[in-house]
């Protein structure tokens, strides 16, 4: 099994990567080449001021009191130059869109491999072209302008990363220290020479990166005070920057200033796809070059924009393209788009070779080991001929030659050379193969078709979950009429109306909207008071029936509802301190960060018994969730681990019902780290229904909630609990843990399951990679190279989470493992608590 294993992590690793050359594999040629032309240029230089994260609307419009929020820029617009609105495109993000600003081009796909952080593909811009650069803002942005430049010309001024802090009382903080430091650099220019010789050459930019807008956006949404009081500052600082320019050169008439945005900003405060909202920035600029302003009597466009801004005597200059460089776009990515997807469909072929393979041989291999199949002929194991190796091998030697004069890069031979072993593993089980076809002959058609039907709608469901949250609803509700297609209705009815009850409550979540749009602090609050309360009921009615609960077993409870009791305390007093600007309180980071390290050892000091263990596991998971929630989600693995308990139950009614004997009752069973194989049985169909339940709760674990397949998804004030300042690394490993948390909690309610109904571990794990590889295959056709990096991340990201699913299986597996089997003690030795 551990061989099989490590193939197949290998073999999906293959399967993974391949998605990269097949739809991501850049067009570009590398290298730059310099373009010069004859005429003179308008200007000596170029001041260019980017407010990342602004929105036309936030800038032009004017205010309840009918004034500018920026005069200054205002004044530009009616005296002095030209403004419009600059239509960006997806994916609406900064590293694109100053790419798209400064460089002229639309980044290529192959950034997303990247992150959008790193130059994939080695790309001429502006200040590249330059003579000399200085910019001064954010370490993200201007760093990637630093990397690759051809000479030594380029020199960028940062403040610290850690200063960009959602949670901090100003974070205009980062635009006046921009300004600041302008200042200070031409003050210090007057008196060296060298510099000052350099900042009189012709072909100078200035670039100007003012990150305080986006960061106030994203921490208090853009209709706040904040957002706009943010503008204000920004056109006072202009001002003051465009006066000092004016004096240093001594009002020579040859700077041009560019005031622009990389992109907007949704109501909700995040960004990244084609809402108007995001895609609308303000474009104002004026000096050396540019024309002054036109007043005009009408103007034709389809928004109703100059009315409302008051603007429809200036005459407004949209930043687009016209038609025929719309057409000559046209043919060039047309023409990209052939290179780019020369080998698209002869790879795609010989990965879905691989695929198909791969779920065939994992299917052949359950047949085998885990099931009753009725086997036919002799149970002596034949060796494959000859003649099957050696066509095998010959067909491996033919597709290799053929790659070799094609001169295909070496990764081709590994996705073309890898069908060949497969297969090869798949037919050398022909009598498996012979033993299947015999038996579906004898399986009566309308129970085959059925079988089929059934199987194949609910792999359809799970995929179309992954585009539209709502069939994970539909799946609920169907999974809540379960007890009526059976006999568990009328043999347990308590359990069956539990069941009912809590899968119609979780088909609730998916209809919810997204995470993180409207916080709700109250909510949070409630749900940690209904675990309070599900917590006392527990202690009162272990109090009833074990005689040494409450001197061996209530104080660790008693601890856990404290813990519970300190994450409301710190999710109320942080949110209402970052209200009043004041900061993350230290003592309440403390206690968060100690809430979550010791969710890891208080269930260990629980009793190892079925229902009291996984009732630990969910005190300390949720004490954890409590302190990364901001709104409705939290009432979600409360709700999961309900319809656990229920599913637990029900399984060993099934279970009952189907004949196999059940010596204990779900109350006295103990998790037991080796499980004894000699209790564990065949598969049988219903085997495949608990996988499916497996694998659909997997998926309601993260999409229930309102999380897509997408970093640009994830809310960052979940975090503020434990940190404010941005730090990506910690704060993706802790909406990583918010993540895992209803997945551990299924997890270990299918260890519960595992015992109950003795099912064998090694044959669930086939059984769900045949399921997700099934899946794969489906998002390996739905990967997208185009549309925004919302779009192209999800659709990737949809791939990976299917590719990985049978990995993270095995993780959580042993997590869940760990926290239901072991059992740590204080003192003394550990004691039986057997009922």
């Amino acid at each position: 099994m551990l061989l099989f294993f490590i193939l197949g992590l290998l073999v999906h690793f293959v399967f993974f990567a391949s998605i990269f050359d097949i739809y991501f594999t850049s067009p570009l040629v590398h290298g730059m080449t310099p373009q010069f032309t004859s005429l003179p240029p308008p200007a000596r230089r170029l001041v260019l001021f980017v407010a990342d994260g602004l929105r036309a609307d936030s800038l032009y419009e004017l205010d309840e009191n009918g004034d500018s929020r920026a005069p200054f820029i205002r004044n530009i617009i009616m005296h002095e130059g030209s403004w419009g609105i600059s239509h960006t495109r997806v994916p609406t993000e900064s590293r694109p869109g100053h790419v798209a600003l400064i460089a002229g081009f639309y980044e290529d796909v192959s950034a997303v491999a990247k992150g959008w952080k790193e130059n994939p593909v080695e790309f001429d811009s502006l200040l590249n072209e330059s003579k000399y650069t200085w910019g001064w803002g954010s370490p993200d942005i201007l760093s990637m302008f630093a990397k690759d430049v051809s000479g030594d010309h380029v020199f960028i001024h940062t403040y610290d990363a850690d200063d960009e802090d959602f949670g901090a009382h100003d974070v205009t903080k980062l635009d006046t220290w921009v300004f600041d430091n302008v200042k200070e650099f031409f003050r210090a220019a007057r008196n060296n020479q060298s510099l000052f010789s350099k900042l009189n050459e012709e072909k100078i930019v200035f670039f100007l990166h003012l990150l305080g807008i986006d960061t106030n956006g994203h921490a208090h949404r853009p209709s706040s005070r904040e957002y706009k009081d943010n503008i204000k500052i920004v056109d006072a600082g202009i001002k003051e920057m465009v006066s000092m320019f004016k004096h240093f050169y001594g009002n020579d008439g040859k700077t041009a200033f560019v005031f622009t945005a990389d992109h907007g900003m949704t109501d909700w405060g995040v960004h990244g796809a084609g809402h108007p909202s995001e895609t609308l920035t303000p474009f104002v600029t004026w000096g050396a070059g540019i024309k002054y302003p036109q007043n005009v009597s009408t103007q034709q466009f389809e928004d109703a924009f100059l009315k409302e801004w008051k603007l429809e005597n200036w005459k407004r200059q949209d930043i687009n393209q016209i038609s025929l460089c719309k057409e000559l776009i046209h043919l060039a990515l047309k023409g990209l788009s052939y290179y780019h997807t020369y080998d698209r469909f002869f790879l795609g072929i010989t990965v879905v070779l691989g695929f198909v393979g791969w779920t065939s041989y994992a299917s052949l291999l359950i047949l085998k080991f885990h099931s009753n199949l009725p086997r036919g002929g002799s149970k002596e194991v034949k060796k494959p001929s000859r003649l099957l190796q050696y066509s095998f091998v010959a067909i491996g030697v033919l597709v290799a030659f053929f790659l070799l004069i094609q001169a295909y890069p070496w990764t081709y031979y590994i996705y073309c050379l890898l069908p060949v072993p497969i297969w090869y593993a798949v037919l050398r089980e022909f009598q498996v193969i012979q033993d299947l076809v015999a038996s579906l002959l004898s399986c009566p058609p309308s129970h085959f078709v059925g079988y089929l039907l059934v199987s194949t709608l609910g792999i359809e469901v799970l995929v179309l979950s992954f585009f539209y949250r709502y069939m994970l609803t539909a799946g609920l509700i169907a999974f809540a009429g379960w007890p009526f297609i059976t006999q568990l209705w009328t043999r347990a009815k308590r359990t069956s109306l539990n069941w009912i009850f809590f899968s119609l409550l979780l088909a609730v979540f998916p209809l919810m909207p997204v995470v993180g749009r409207k916080p709700d602090i109250s909510l949070v609050m409630t749900a940690g008071l209904l675990v309070l309360l599900l917590s006392l009921f527990v202690v009162a009615s272990l109090t009833k029936r074990k005689d040494s609960f409450v001197n061996e077993e209530l104080p660790l409870h008693l601890l856990q509802m404290l813990s519970m009791v300190l994450s409301m305390y710190v999710v109320y007093s942080t949110d209402n301190s970052l209200l009043k600007k004041q900061g993350l309180p230290l003592i309440n980071q403390i206690i968060s960060w100690i809430i979550l390290a010791s969710s890891f050892v208080l269930p260990l000091l629980s009793p190892p018994i079925l229902f009291e263990r996984l009732f630990s596991i969910l005190l300390s998971l949720m004490s954890t969730y409590i302190l990364l929630s901001r709104g409705y989600e939290a009432l979600f693995p409360l709700v999961l681990s309900c319809l656990m308990f229920a599913w637990i139950h029900m399984e060993q009614e099934t279970l009952q019902q189907s004949g196999v004997s059940c010596k204990q009752k779900v109350n006295s069973i103990q998790f037991i780290y080796n499980t004894d194989l000699t209790q564990l049985r065949q598969l049988c169909l219903d085997d495949i229904r608990r996988a499916f339940f497996l694998v659909f709760f997997l998926v309601t674990a993260f999409f229930g909630t309102g999380n897509i397949a997408s970093v640009n998804s994830f809310d960052v004030t979940s975090v503020y609990c434990f940190l404010t300042v941005f730090s990506p690394f910690i704060m993706g490993a802790l909406m990583m843990w918010k993540i895992l948390i209803p997945f551990v909690l299924v997890m270990c309610a299918f260890e519960a399951v595992q015992l109950t109904t003795q099912l064998s571990s090694k044959g669930l794990f086939l059984m769900v990679l045949v399921i997700s590889d099934i899946m794969a295959l489906h998002f390996f056709f739905l990967v997208r190279d185009y549309g925004s990096w919302l779009d192209i991340g999800t659709s990737i990201s949809h791939y990976v989470i299917v590719m990985s699913m049978t990995m993270v299986l095995v993780f959580l597996n042993g997590l869940a493992q760990l926290l239901t089997t072991k059992k740590l003690t204080l003192c003394g030795k550990p004691k039986s608590h057997l009922i």
